[in-house]
């Protein structure tokens, strides 16, 4: 009789909304362990996969996935630090949605074993994962991550190291530039995405998805590939109504 296979021991640094997804996308299939910056993230936390506050207690994970905020400062000092607790041969990944993974692999001590591992948000819900391999990633690097993907249940689709990647790139120009016709018009942020929702199939309207998403997280990708952030975005943004994590973007959330 075939013996089953092992899972994988997952480390996940980090207690958002991407950590957490994909704490609980992979909490039933593999041996998953999530690191919370403090007692009061960690309370937060909504997962049956092991919870901790020490950094430390990652040594033993195969992988560790930072997923912490799309801040390449924030990013390099958390990977600085798992380098410092985590063996040679732990293999790091980053879920960031459009900074260079090439500079980041650079930002630790293992160029090759880090990989980008860009996951949508809801994780447990969306079936793809932006594969980043850089040119620095051994075989077995690739290997192993490709493992983790299928593990997980995603399709992973490799994607060149730019700006936003594929989805990113195309998808945010497109973000934007509902909200600049929605100002342009003096239309309602309801009659847009209806629009958009009842005509064209989408799933979520632009300005839904932009609250969804984060306005502070929109602007951030904004400047990275690129693309001119509508002014009512940054003021959204500054003024803390940054979505439905804020219970208020453009629309207001219970």
């Amino acid at each position: 009789m075939s013996q089953p296979t092992p899972q994988i021991r997952l480390g996940i640094a980090g207690s958002g909304a991407i950590a957490t997804g994909l704490a609980r996308a992979a909490e039933d299939v593999c041996d998953t362990v999530l690191w919370a910056r403090s007692e009061e993230s960690a309370a937060r936390v909504k997962t049956s996969a092991r919870v901790v506050t020490d950094l430390s207690e990652l040594a033993d994970r195969e992988v560790v996935v930072e997923a912490v905020v799309e801040d390449p400062e924030v990013k390099r000092e958390l990977l600085a630090r798992l380098c410092g607790v985590l063996p040679d041969d732990v293999i790091l990944a980053t879920t960031t949605s459009s900074l260079s993974i090439e500079e980041l692999a650079r930002a630790t001590d293992r160029p090759d074993r880090f990989c980008g591992l860009h996951v949508f948000n809801p994780v447990e819900r969306m079936d793809l994962v932006e594969l980043v391999v850089p040119e620095s990633a051994t075989e077995e690097t690739h290997a192993r991550m490709h493992a983790l993907c299928v593990a997980l249940g995603k399709d992973a689709i490799e994607v060149p190291d730019i700006p936003g990647f594929v989805v990113n790139r195309l998808l945010f120009p497109f973000l934007f530039e509902a909200v600049r016709l929605a100002d342009e018009a003096g239309l309602e942020p309801e009659a847009v995405d209806a629009c958009m929702t009842l005509g064209a199939g989408h799933p979520m309207g632009p300005l839904a998805l932009l609250d969804f998403v984060g306005l502070d997280v929109a602007v951030a990708i904004g400047e990275q590939i690129g693309a001119e952030v509508p002014a009512r975005v940054r003021e959204l943004a500054d003024a803390g109504k940054v979505g439905r994590k804020s219970g208020e973007g453009f629309y207001e959330y219970g």
